[in-house]
């Protein structure tokens, strides 16, 4: 395959608002050894692109500078060393950064067959999502069926892939969402009970079943302390993200007295090793799900590269159901 030397894609001109991202010309990257260049069909728009253009999320020194931590497409070349994959390849993956581009590099080890019966579209929603709910959800959180699963923002693309993981796996599932229509999203993906936090107090819910066993948080803030009172005894707190602010008094008796365990991971500084065991474990465990039809990608809306804009904008406004999404080609 005969190569271009440059490419569309999106950069962040400078820290700021959605109105930063343009469109620009960047050379094609080069594989090195163990990875390899996806020519991107489409790329995954995540809460943490949005916080990198706007400077609060650096990417490592190694990572491109270029937003798009999650793409599908075809494989376009093999760095030195990689034999699992083919140039054709379809395939999605987990990227370091670099993903609103036409071309993006990635280790070898963090991408994934398209699963049987999805599209390139639906692919592009897999990874970010899928690697983060497995890793801190079954992994660090260790839910078992039968438990008691609170997930906060069902509605998300990282609520919506808790869900249907989490119930597909046995645990009971309850959530959080902003709406009547949010929550009835939730209920049919499989939440026992959506609660709506602008009518209802999730911890009064929660105590009258039990308490929680394991809690998967992304609001923090004030909702550090609510989600101690809503734990059952013995219960797990996961915190992937701080919408709300990272600081909050806490009473660390209750933690104590009741055994509670507060934990918490971010995805992108995890080594490259890491991040290969877990795709491994989404092939075996979770790949057969999707392509029997019991996990599906939700979609809220698709939008061009150059549009890049329009589509942090959306996922800023709260008001998407599932994942966006960027066509690239």
């Amino acid at each position: 395959m005969t190569l271009p030397k440059t490419m569309r894609a999106v950069e962040i001109t400078k820290p700021g608002g959605p109105e930063v991202l343009a469109l620009s010309d960047q050379p094609v990257p080069v594989p090195g050894a163990g990875q390899i260049l996806i020519e991107v069909a489409y790329a995954g728009v995540n809460r943490p692109d949005a916080l990198q253009r706007a400077g609060a999320y650096a990417p490592p020194p190694s990572a491109s500078p270029l937003p798009g931590l999650e793409a599908s497409g075809r494989v376009a070349a093999l760095g030195p060393g990689v034999t699992d994959w083919a140039v054709g390849d379809e395939v999605c993956a987990l990227l370091p950064g670099g993903g609103y581009a036409e071309y993006v590099v990635t280790p070898a080890a963090h991408a994934l067959p398209v699963p049987k019966g999805l599209g390139l579209k639906e692919a592009a929603c897999l990874p970010e999502t899928f690697f983060t709910v497995w890793t801190n959800v079954f992994e660090r959180g260790g839910l078992k069926a039968g438990e008691r699963f609170l997930v906060h923002g069902g509605s998300s693309g990282i609520g919506t892939t808790a869900i249907q993981l989490a119930s597909a796996f046995g645990a009971r599932v309850f959530t959080t969402a902003g709406s009547e229509e949010k929550c009835e999203v939730c209920r049919t993906l499989g939440a026992e009970r959506a609660i709506n936090y602008r009518e209802e107090d999730f911890v009064e819910v929660l105590k009258t079943e039990g308490g929680a066993d394991l809690i998967l948080d992304m609001v923090g803030g004030d909702y550090l302390p609510r989600n101690v009172r809503a734990l059952a005894d013995d219960g797990r707190l996961v915190q992937i993200a701080f919408l709300s602010g990272p600081k909050v008094e806490l009473n660390f008796a209750q933690v104590m007295t009741r055994r509670l365990t507060i934990t918490g991971s971010t995805l992108r500084p995890q080594s490259d090793l890491a991040k290969a065991r877990i795709a491994s474990a989404l092939r075996a465990q979770v790949w057969p799900l999707i392509e029997a039809g019991r996990v599906v990608p939700v979609m809220d809306s698709e939008f061009a590269l150059a549009d890049a804009a329009a589509a942090h904008a959306r996922i800023e406004s709260s008001g998407h159901v599932g994942k966006i999404v960027l066509k690239v080609r």
